[in-house]
């Protein structure tokens, strides 16, 4: 059985750089952080792939993936912190950098792994 996860995808114009520190944000979000400590919750950084598995043209994502018996509830709660997250990530870095951010895309995907 596929654990469930939520993909993180950061379009076309987005730095590594960006990609690292949007990585390193949600590793900080205090639910998130829990979830990893307690060892229930991986977070990766990939290019990114289309729906079909084919490799996206310079678009990269990062994967969280819920590990073990892990409810809706759960995934609901990760899905909200995730997007919370990312906006959070979005309004700091137009503070500390000039341009706007890249577009960036929260997906949920009950089947991943």
């Amino acid at each position: 059985m596929a654990n469930p996860a939520i993909r993180v995808r950061l379009k076309q114009g987005a730095s590594e750089s960006d990609v690292g520190a949007l990585k390193a944000w949600l590793e900080r979000e205090h639910r998130l952080e829990q979830l990893r400590t307690n060892g229930d919750l991986e977070i990766k950084q990939r290019a990114g792939t289309e729906e079909h598995g084919a490799p996206m043209s310079a678009a990269w994502e990062i994967l969280l993936v819920l590990i073990g018996a892990a409810g809706s509830t759960v995934f609901v709660e990760v899905l909200a912190q995730v997007k919370s997250g990312v906006r959070a990530w979005q309004d700091n870095r137009r503070s500390v950098e000039h341009g706007e951010p890249p577009e960036v895309e929260v997906i949920p995907d009950r089947d991943a792994r």
